[in-house]
């Protein structure tokens, strides 16, 4: 579940890697605080607490944020793609540090210390460090769920189960259109961690799932260790991603329509590559404009043509994340967009086919 930069790190890279690969490219809102009667642990029966939408999802972060836990995170589609990693929380006041070791494919290390994240590439002695408006809490959900979230899903209880050895109450949010993806979600019922997910197609079939094989909540996770351990960056080549807040209105950009139920949150410029002088490349920019719907989110990712790179139309599908790349339409044809969600592939086309250029 996409509850946004926008989206997991893992489907970004997994989706620039693949879209780089075929000469195309590619690419999150959360945190805050959960009111009193959404975090309580709820009754101890058989069925889920009565509660909405926004309710449960408030439940839900304010788990995630506020227990120590060490776990080992398992997600898998029904192609076969298979990933793993082990995960460290600790909350320490104000402070959330989290650190997410890669257990399958090349070897990476991310820590985050509140809005800081730094991506250790250790066969490459690379560091990519970047600063993140919206912290991406672990699992993906949203900040505050927007007031309209309610339009656009329903919540349905399906009961308890167990999962890592922790008694869950299951419940599943149910969409009102085909723009979005279901989900079928396990909550620890103590704490309101989210044990296991589903992400279901308009078919009720599972497109991709992710659960804790192994959990300890509760662990005694020391924060000043992740803090050392994130700032031990000897040995390595630092990278900085540099981006500058903008809007669409001042870049020229905007939807001719907007696609029911996402709201814009964000709009960055990338800061433009520089040529052998130093001097920044007016043709290198590229711009990230984000949506939500309160749950699910699209990033859109906006940059020239290159006629050396002779970059193709394209479309890529990994577990619940689409992607599509595609050159846009006159007077907008010297601009190559990749729209990027975990969304069904017909709401980023809606995406594709409302941009614009102003001017």
């Amino acid at each position: 579940m996409t509850v946004q930069m926008p989206i997991s790190a893992r489907a970004c890279v997994l989706v620039f890697a693949a879209f780089c690969l075929a000469h195309a490219a590619t690419a999150q809102t959360r945190g805050g605080a959960a009111t009193a009667k959404s975090a309580a642990a709820p009754a101890q029966t058989d069925e889920p607490p009565a509660m909405n939408v926004t309710e449960w999802l408030q439940r839900m972060h304010a788990g995630a944020r506020q227990r120590n836990y060490i776990g080992t995170f398992v997600v898998s589609a029904p192609g076969g793609d298979l990933s793993s990693a082990r995960i460290w929380h600790v909350r320490d006041g104000e402070h959330q540090i989290e650190r997410i070791e890669a257990l399958s494919g090349p070897p990476r290390s991310t820590f985050r210390r509140n809005r800081n994240v730094m991506t250790f590439l250790p066969e490459a002695k690379v560091v990519k460090v970047e600063k993140r408006e919206n912290l991406d809490l672990f699992p993906n959900l949203p900040e505050k769920p927007d007031s309209t979230i309610g339009d656009f899903y329903d919540v349905r209880a399906i009961g308890k189960d167990r999962v890592a050895g922790f008694d869950a109450d299951v419940v599943q949010l149910v969409p009102h259109d085909g723009l979005r993806f279901g989900y079928r979600i396990w909550s620890e019922r103590r704490s309101g961690l989210v044990v296991k997910l589903q992400t279901l197609d308009s078919d009720s079939r599972v497109v991709e799932q992710s659960a804790f094989s192994e959990l300890q909540l509760d662990a005694p996770v020391k924060a000043q260790a992740l803090s050392q351990m994130m700032a031990n960056t000897a040995g390595y080549r630092i990278e900085k991603l540099e981006l500058e807040r903008s809007s669409a209105q001042d870049e020229g950009w905007t939807l001719n329509a907007p696609v029911a139920g996402f709201k814009p949150r964000s709009f960055f410029r990338r800061a433009a590559a520089t040529d052998d002088t130093g001097k920044a490349k007016q043709d290198a920019t590229t711009f990230q404009w984000t949506f939500s719907d309160g749950l699910a989110s699209v990033s859109l990712f906006i940059e020239r043509y290159d006629a050396a790179r002779a970059p193709r139309d394209g479309v890529l599908t990994i577990g619940a994340t689409n992607a599509i790349r595609r050159r846009l339409p006159a007077p907008a044809s010297d601009w190559w967009l990749t729209a990027v969600g975990e969304v069904p592939q017909q709401t980023l086309n809606a995406f594709a086919q409302s941009l614009a250029r102003t001017r």
